[in-house]
């Protein structure tokens, strides 16, 4: 095999596409810090059982593990960034009143999450941590869809959905953890046949309102529907009204619901949130509550928050203009030197002619020299 083919999945970021992600990066982390969120920078790499403790089998599956050379304990590339930030929370900072934290960095997979997606994101998101109210909530979605504003992403769409409404239905109900595996999967993929021999031998009350949940999905008419078929669940009819109450304060935005929509269910603890953008074949953004993240770490807080991959991100939004820059000769003239430093400090870009060369950029517009007139040296456009 040829020494330049990287692995499957992973790609390299050529100029064009690195100048926009960094350019979106910086966006969105300038967005989130407007809102007072604080940037975490949690290592790539950790001892196993910090980074997988309470994560769950998928995400197991998708972290790659090596053997520390220094301890020979089993160490693992991080997956996902939520539970590092839950970490930083309950055993670094251990603030008492609200955190708002945000973060960016590669995430590797061992598998790519679905057909033609890159193993290594790059993951950006925000989290709140403190408050178990629906204004977190809110403030999460909010601040996601500020970042798609941020990014000149437009024709957004916001699905909520609620890991409280599977839990309420079947609480109090031991369900083995293959069973329950699949009865998320059938209510995911609305696979009616398979959701009735999953439920078949769960008391009628319970299998009517799990058969119920494929159908409810669509515009704010679905509340109305679940309204009357969870109206002796009072647990249920809470978790609908904090959806309803969610989607008014969303004002213009397209919401939709989908209550059997429970991928995450053994992550999320209350109201989750996908965002869907044109162009993308997946909801470029997931969010929600998850009040239980923090537990292994000894400290259960109250936690909402987002994250989408700024890789996935820079393939739907338009192409950036190029960037604006000033060619220059290359010299050792004291009065050249000083002027190209002029305009670098200005935060002009300046591109240096080396002798016998052209420069070869694709990422930068030269509209303007800099040339010698009258014993100065000025900037003319070209």
């Amino acid at each position: 095999m040829s020494a330049w083919v990287l692995p499957d999945h992973i790609a390299d970021v050529l100029p064009s596409e690195a100048r926009h992600i960094e350019e979106l990066r910086r966006a969105l982390l300038d967005t989130a810090r407007g809102h007072g969120y604080e940037l975490v920078m949690p290592p790539l790499l950790e001892h196993l059982e910090s980074l997988l403790t309470g994560t769950g089998e998928a995400l197991d599956l998708l972290t790659f593990k090596l053997v520390d050379q220094l301890s020979g304990r089993t160490m693992g590339l991080r997956a996902d960034t939520t539970s590092q930030v839950a970490r930083i929370d309950a055993h670094l900072l251990n603030r008492q009143g609200v955190t708002r934290l945000c973060y960016c960095g590669p995430v590797l997979h061992t598998r790519p999450d679905r057909p033609h997606a890159t193993r290594e994101p790059l993951q950006f998101g925000a989290e709140i941590y403190g408050h178990a109210g629906p204004e977190a909530d809110l403030e999460a979605v909010q601040l996601a869809l500020q970042c798609l504003h941020a990014a000149r992403v437009n024709g957004v769409s916001v699905d909520l959905a609620d890991a409280r409404i599977l839990r309420g239905i079947l609480n109090g109900l031991a369900i083995e953890p293959a069973r329950l595996h699949d009865l998320q999967q059938a209510l995911a993929a609305k696979a009616g046949s398979e959701l009735r021999q999953i439920t078949a031998a769960l008391p009628q009350p319970v299998r009517e309102l799990l058969q119920a949940l494929p159908g409810l999905y669509g515009d704010a008419s679905v509340l109305d529907e679940a309204q009357r078929v969870f109206a002796a669940h009072p647990d249920l009819l809470a978790a609908l009204a904090q959806l309803r109450w969610l989607a008014a304060q969303l004002g213009d935005v397209n919401v939709t619901f989908d209550l059997a929509d429970m991928r995450g269910y053994a992550y999320y603890s209350g109201a989750r949130f996908s965002i869907f953008v044109p162009g993308a074949s997946d909801a470029l953004v997931r969010g929600g509550r998850y009040d239980e993240v923090g537990a292994v770490f000894g400290r259960n807080r109250p936690a909402a928050g987002f994250s989408l991959d700024l890789r996935e991100l820079v393939g739907v939004v338009a192409p950036r203009a190029l960037k604006a820059a000033i060619r220059a000769p290359w010299g050792l003239d004291p009065a050249l030197r000083a002027a190209v430093a002029a305009l670098r400090e200005q935060g002009e870009t300046v591109v240096c002619v080396l002798p016998g060369h052209e420069s070869e950029v694709d990422e930068f517009h030269c509209d303007r020299q800099l040339v010698s007139s009258a014993g100065q040296w000025v900037v003319k456009s070209l």
